[in-house]
């Protein structure tokens, strides 16, 4: 079978995994064959997902590319793949931050370079397959199989409070995970029940109704898991301790790609199926995200570590997506799945460049810095970009995501949208604040002033997600088009199966049954 023929998806998922082995026989000295050779590997996985991308189907709303095997059938566990246009956008984020932060790592890895290197392709392959799991067990294996490379990731290459960071970021998740798992188990045997049938198949879980105090246990149960994953407020206190500790690629998939899992997980499994509960916690989900837009804002503005400061402005950032999603419009769900993946690029990309600024200074703090846009005139610029697009600047991708949150928020409920707008005020006094005192003023200290400017190889690592982030700001209808036909078929599913578990009227509420003719009347 030659390469071309192997299935695309299974070749995406898998490709680091075999990247991963490859690197196991390679000589632990050889650290630039190394670096060059997951380079390469995640840029040939880039590059397929691109190919993936270009064949997916904009009008078809299901499942596309879906590979299917058995794997344990005596408990209906399947080996199930598929892609819709949910998942698409956070597929290709992910194969095109993982060459990004391999090449920020090229100097920043000095110790431990293969298992920094297999790691990391171990943690692609966990994040691909969540993205990309049917099956319910399959999504679980890759789901909780993702935290351990991520938490080796942190707790061996991290900053001086690493372990306490790394066992704070598992312990968190782990308890999340089990919960979910029991509601995986639950839902499971009520399949059976119902069908005589025993899956773990996500279409066929979809086809069932669950009762709406059923709905309710096992909403809880999903929605903590991904809710410390986002995180949420108040699950959010991981976060911050996770990324400051962590390497500059550890913080940059973190941000990046880990915290949409939790957005994800609620559009996949949350929405569809429990979709009583869902409307149900809806206005205390939305209070929350609400609530994390203006705490996260608010707690960034006083930090004075930088890289602190770009961790809290996640906890506001995905507010807007839990809000967008949980207004159950097209608008703001649409707007959700887009602010993820500029979510992705502009936060990502402030990581980055507080990685660069540490490698020069191994100072994090606000006060070290001043003036620096005069020796670097050329980060000065690239770094104003990525900032301009954190608060939502029009012209940048950060507006077209967070004007259709809060355009689809205001449909539904006007009061959350114009509290969530004070969030994107919040967000230009605090990064404006930050980039005046870090790049203007007067270049006073010693050490700012011998600064040298960013090289070709950190160039290339900020151009390319400069160039999305001027592109979705400009013309974002190719990524919106991805995901407009499932989004809307998501709304009427969840529609649908709303007004199929409540009764129709009062008599049916009474349980009186009617002729067909009496029921018209």
């Amino acid at each position: 079978m030659s390469f071309l023929s192997l299935p695309l998806l299974s070749t995406i998922v898998f490709l680091p995994l075999a990247g991963a082995l490859a690197l196991a026989l390679v000589p632990r000295e050889r650290h630039e064959a190394i670096r060059g050779f997951t380079l390469g590997l995640t840029t040939l996985v880039f590059a397929l997902s691109l190919s993936l991308y270009a064949k997916f189907d904009d009008a078809v709303p299901g499942f596309q590319f879906v590979e299917t095997a058995k794997w344990i059938p005596a408990y209906g566990i399947s080996y199930k793949l598929g892609i819709d246009g949910i998942s698409i956008l956070l597929v290709l984020l992910t194969t095109f931050l993982m060459p990004i932060t391999i090449l920020s790592s090229w100097t920043a890895i000095a110790q431990r370079v293969k298992e920094f290197h297999i790691a990391m392709l171990l943690l692609e392959t966990g994040m691909l397959g969540v993205f990309t799991s049917l099956d319910l067990v399959l999504f679980y294996v890759f789901w909780e199989a993702m935290l351990i490379p991520m938490y080796l990731i942190i707790g061996v290459w991290g900053g001086e409070r690493r372990i306490y960071a790394a066992i704070k970021f598992f312990i968190y998740t782990m308890v999340g995970s089990l919960l979910m798992l029991v509601a995986i188990l639950w839902l499971y045997l009520y399949h059976y029940r119902q069908t005589s049938v025993y899956t773990f198949d996500l279409e066929a879980l979809l086809s069932i109704g669950i009762p709406a105090q059923l709905q309710m246990w096992m909403f809880l149960a999903f929605a903590l898991s991904f809710a410390i994953k986002v995180p949420v407020f108040p699950f959010h206190t991981w976060l911050p301790d996770a990324h400051v500790e962590a390497p500059t690629a550890g913080s940059v998939i973190l941000a990046g790609v880990l915290l949409k899992m939790g957005t994800y997980g609620y559009l996949r499994f949350c929405l569809p199926l429990f979709p009583d509960a869902s409307y149900r916690f809806a206005p205390a989900i939305s209070v929350l995200a609400v609530v994390g837009i203006i705490y996260g804002a608010l707690v960034a503005m006083v930090q004075p570590d930088v890289k602190k400061l770009v961790a809290y402005s996640s906890v506001s950032h995905l507010g807007f997506v839990m809000l967008g999603i949980f207004a159950f419009t097209l608008q703001g769900q649409q707007g959700g799945i887009l602010q993820m993946v500029n979510h992705g690029l502009s936060t990502g990309a402030l990581f980055l460049i507080v990685g660069m600024l540490y490698e020069r200074r191994h100072t994090r703090l606000i006060s070290d810095f001043g003036g620096l846009a005069r020796p670097m005139p050329v980060f000065a610029t690239l770094f104003m970009i990525v900032m301009l697009s954190s608060i939502g600047l029009p012209g940048l991708n950060g507006f077209v995501g967070e004007f259709l949150v809060l355009v689809g928020t205001f449909l539904a409920h006007r009061t959350y949208a114009v509290l969530a707008a004070t969030g994107v005020v919040l967000a230009a006094v605090y990064m404006l604040w930050m980039y005046q005192r870090v790049m203007f003023g007067p270049c006073d200290k010693t050490e700012n002033q011998r600064l040298r400017d960013i090289n070709a190889r950190e160039i290339l690592v900020l151009v390319p997600i400069v160039a999305l982030i001027l592109w979705i700001g400009v013309y974002p209808r190719p990524f919106l088009k991805k995901t407009e036909a499932s989004v809307k078929a998501l709304l009427e599913t969840v529609e649908l199966k709303r007004q199929a578990s409540q009764p129709r009227n009062l008599f049916e509420q009474a349980g009186i049954r009617m002729a067909p003719e009496e029921a018209q009347k």
